[in-house]
């Protein structure tokens, strides 16, 4: 009998492509979340090797037109020896070189029906808008170097929404034989329309670069992440006057630009700001952001040196528009701050107080008397707050849906009977709360809207206690 392949050893027609990228874990912190980077080609090497079986080969006995065995041909008692046969001896149409004569003229050779079909569904590009939706991005990333069509269907923009990629500095340049540095294509990008971009490590050249190498930098970029950098008040001046789409803008960990350089490059175009780990900001930053962003909606703050008098500079117009303020870390501000930022941004739905450690229970007294507008609270890691708080918070802040409460040590069982009073409340996190005990959750777990309940190291807490919850525990 022949030796004949079967048709899953057949090598696919479609060709592989050059410049896929690959996807890296995401970060918890929203931003977001994944990271892409380029891709090495030894591993495109190891994706896109070729099969050693023939590019034509014939499918097996059983599935030919002619259905039965060669040797049933033969006459009987006949004896016959074939040459051994090539693969160029299997090309349809030609007659099989060292077979009986009989057997020469064979009908040409023809791929069966359900190859055909399989090929042509995963080929049908309206099947695979559908099919590549259930895909996580990583996946999405590896299936688009599956083939041509593939990487056409999976490079739509509708595929690519909501995720960030991480460039690092290093990974922006290709070296050249001679020794020289390009600049790496971004086309791939483009492609599939990116509106959101984190570099991390880059200079005021690299972002240069990067706002001319890549089509949508002018009008299409709408977030932009610079994390380590070393960007100066010169290169952010030309990078917010470039890129005119630009509306959300984190900087950390960026340490050479000052606050002149915000005075003089902020735009009132941009509605979300973040600053952080950005050692020269001081309160004469915030007097910028709240003289030149009249549109801001959201400010996270995370700087050491940033005192009462800051909140003292927003104005009546980021009371409009402004809902979103975290103030983490900023160990300066005291009550009187809070006193200053309630009169002047009275629709906040978001405060985060997390790591303000001077703020007590007369700052908490503040917020919930002012802000009746909150739905989320963020109090974690103040140290100076008790019961007390938690009482203010259950009478006034009829809205809120999540508070987080965690290392706030001297929160007890009492505070969590006032708590347990909040029919809208929906997420709790208590962790490191080491003075809650069991009789405390008891109240908690009688609470009907409350969803999720975050009780990590809660030392006197027993298992037998969390397990008679109804409520998602975080432990």
């Amino acid at each position: 009998m022949l030796n004949m392949s079967t048709p899953s050893e057949l090598k696919s027609p479609c060709m592989t492509r050059n410049g896929m990228v690959k996807l890296a874990p995401s970060q918890p912190n929203g931003l977001g979340s994944a990271s892409i980077t380029k891709g090495t080609p030894a591993a495109k090497n190891r994706l896109c090797q070729s099969s050693s079986v023939p590019s034509i080969l014939p499918p097996p006995p059983s599935s030919l037109p002619y259905h039965h065995h060669l040797h049933h041909l033969d006459s009987p008692g006949m004896h016959h020896t074939a040459a051994p046969l090539l693969p160029s001896d299997l090309e349809p149409g030609k007659p099989l070189v060292g077979l009986k004569p009989s057997l020469r003229q064979l009908p040409p050779l023809t791929l069966p029906k359900p190859v055909l079909l399989e090929r042509q569904l995963v080929l049908d590009e309206k099947l695979l808008n559908r099919l590549l939706w259930y895909f996580t991005t990583a996946e999405k990333c590896v299936l688009a170097q599956v083939c041509k069509t593939w990487r056409k269907v999976l490079y739509q923009p509708k595929f690519w929404e909501g995720v960030t990629p991480i460039l690092h500095a290093k990974e922006l340049y290709n070296i050249l034989p001679n020794g020289e540095k390009e600049f790496v294509s971004l086309q791939a990008f483009a492609l599939r329309g990116f509106q959101s971009f984190c570099l991390v490590g880059v200079s005021d050249l690299d972002i240069c670069e990067f706002i001319d190498n890549y089509p949508l930098s002018k009008k299409g970029v709408r977030s932009l992440s610079l994390k380590r950098s070393t960007i100066t008040d010169a290169g952010l001046e030309v990078m917010l006057e470039q890129m005119q789409g630009l509306m959300h803008l984190e900087l950390s960990g960026c340490n050479d630009f000052t606050e002149a350089g915000l005075w003089s490059s902020l735009n009132a175009r941009l509605t979300s700001l973040s600053v952080s780990d950005c050692i020269n900001v001081a309160d004469d930053a915030i007097a910028a952001i709240s003289q030149l962003l009249p549109n801001l909606s959201e400010l996270s703050l995370q700087a050491y040196h940033v005192t009462d008098t800051a909140m003292a500079y927003f104005t009546a117009k980021q009371g409009y528009t402004t809902h979103t303020l975290r103030l983490q870390s900023c160990w300066e501000i005291t009550n009187h701050g809070v006193v200053n930022m309630v009169h002047s941004l009275p629709n906040l739905t978001a405060l985060s107080l997390s790591g303000c450690s001077k703020i007590t229970d007369d700052g908490v007294e503040l917020v919930a008397e002012n802000l009746r507008k909150l739905r989320s609270l963020d109090l974690s890691w103040c140290p100076r707050i008790t019961d007390m708080a938690l009482e203010y918070i259950a009478c006034d802040l009829h809205k809120l849906e999540e508070l987080v409460l965690d290392r706030c040590v001297r929160i007890t069982d009492t505070g969590l009977g006032y708590l347990s009073t909040m029919s809208s409340l929906r997420s709790l996190y208590l962790r490191w709360c080491c003075q809650v005990q069991d009789f405390g959750l008891q109240h908690l777990f009688g609470m009907r809207s409350l969803r999720l309940l975050s009780l990590a190291g809660m030392i006197y807490v027993s298992p037998l206690t969390t397990s008679k919850s109804p409520t998602i525990l975080n432990l």
